[in-house]
């Protein structure tokens, strides 16, 4: 037992010497849990498609980046090719409507509006007008790729369906036809017929390009505005303190600015917001067939048509559109921010070679039994033309001055002169101009009250 007790004695005197040397020759370990690497600050490498999206104009917009081993920073800070954007822009050219069927397809109640169109489409009927329209859509997009603000929208650069020219067999009479979209002109002024103007909303424009010789003094409601750009041009101009590039812009502005208020003084023109016109593009106006600023045309929407004529010419890129007044017509709540119809269901027939001059404010009912002649003469319309009614309103009526009476016994034609109660002021004759009313059929009542002994309305308006 002796021997026992000493032998577990000594092991552990043994172990606790042995623990005192090792705490003299090495420090105790602290086990710690490691921390996480930081986050390196160069960011990682990013290549292949990050997104899809659309910009204001309605182009979708695919975007990537991709890069490439370079040189130092300093290096390629001052290196134009090492940061790039290139830009491509992919447009696929529509192809137009050849058949009925295809016309049909987007406005349905078209062959029954026309029902000889059918027999004047050819074998190969697309006018090279289309070609000419869109080969400007697309130089166009080339010329401004690089100001993205400056590119047409998807709505413009597609509004057009098909341009095809057609011939009756039997007439010969020759038609182009349109099919696009319809956006709003609310252009045009005419000091004559409407002294007071219409509005002015953002491009308007107080002339169009169908215009006439001014009638009368009263002066156009635009020019005021006009003059007093010209005037500020004018003095900026003169200012020592002008930069020459500026001036330069400013010479231009002034030259225009100069021959828009001499056209404002000489000419009448077509108001968008009374008068039905349309509005071809800039790319039409060239070519033996193409339509010219003057011609009958005729606006088919659903089941109705509605005469109307070439009024003015837009821009080079842009087809479908119509005035104010043509608009409301199709849609009450069109307005010059508002086009009444979206989608490409609008038919424009343009009568080529049509167009009566001189000019002159259209006179509605020529213009309604001019356009009934021509489409007759492809086939007729299955519904009545559209009747527009003049909706300019009368200039206002002067008061009569009554003459003085000589006796108090003086018959009841005494006091008025025989040539103011018979002859109604003279007025220039219509060549091409709203219907004049004749003063003694419906003449309004004057608020001066009438001498007693006259019994006929005053024949002055």
């Amino acid at each position: 037992m002796l021997v026992l007790f000493g032998a577990i004695f000594t092991a552990i005197v043994y172990r606790w010497i042995s623990l005192e040397r090792l705490q003299h020759v090495a420090p105790v370990e602290v086990t710690a849990t490691p921390l996480p690497e930081p986050t390196p600050t160069r960011p990682p490498v990013i290549t292949g498609k990050l997104d899809t999206g659309k910009l204001f104009n309605g182009i979708t917009l695919h975007s990537t980046i991709e890069t490439l081993p370079g040189a130092d920073a300093s290096t390629e800070r001052v290196e134009p090719d090492s940061y790039v954007l290139d830009l491509k822009l992919q447009a696929r050219v529509p192809s137009p409507n050849k058949t009925i069927e295809e016309l049909a397809k987007i406005s349905p109640q078209l062959p029954g509006l026309l029902p000889g169109l059918a027999a004047m489409l050819g074998p190969d009927p697309v006018s090279p007008l289309y070609a000419q329209l869109y080969d400007t859509k697309v130089r166009v997009l080339r010329e401004n790729l690089a100001r993205l603000e400056r590119l047409p929208s998807r709505h413009n650069f597609f509004d057009c369906q098909t341009v095809l020219q057609l011939e009756h067999p039997q007439s010969h009479r020759k038609a182009l036809l349109v099919q696009a979209d319809m956006d709003v002109d609310a252009d045009g002024s005419d000091a004559d017929r409407m002294p007071i103007g219409s509005g002015s909303p953002v491009n308007f424009k107080p002339a169009t390009s169908y215009r006439w010789p001014k009638t009368t003094s009263a002066p156009n409601p635009y020019l005021p505005s006009m003059e007093s750009k010209l005037k500020h041009a004018e003095d900026e101009y003169a200012l020592k303190t002008t930069a020459p590039e500026r001036k330069r812009e400013l010479r231009d502005a002034i030259a225009q600015l100069r021959a828009e208020v001499g056209t404002l003084k000489k000419f009448s023109f077509l108001i968008g917001a009374t008068d039905p016109y349309i509005v071809i593009p800039g790319a039409f106006a060239h070519g033996n067939d193409a339509p010219k600023v003057g011609d009958y045309a005729l606006v088919g929407f659903s089941d109705a048509g509605y005469p109307a004529i070439v009024g003015d010419v837009g821009p080079n890129d842009k087809a479908g559109e119509a005035s104010l007044r043509i608009a409301k017509q199709i849609n009450a709540l069109a307005t010059p921010y508002n086009r009444p119809v979206s989608d490409l269901k609008v038919t424009y027939l343009i009568f080529p070679g049509t167009a009566e001059k001189p000019f002159g404010p259209p006179d509605l009912d020529k213009l309604q039994a001019r356009c009934e002649a021509l489409v007759k003469e492809i086939g007729g319309a299955n519904v009545p033309l559209h009747h527009w009614e003049n909706i300019i309103p009368p200039p206002p009526t002067p008061t009569p001055t009554p003459s003085p009476s000589l006796s108090p016994t003086a018959t009841p034609t005494a006091s008025l002169s025989p040539t103011a109660s018979t002859t109604p002021s003279a007025s220039p004759t219509p060549t091409f101009a709203f219907p004049i009313t004749s003063p003694a059929g419906n003449a309004p009542v004057s608020p001066t009250p009438a001498p007693r002994s006259s019994r006929r309305a005053s024949p002055r308006r």
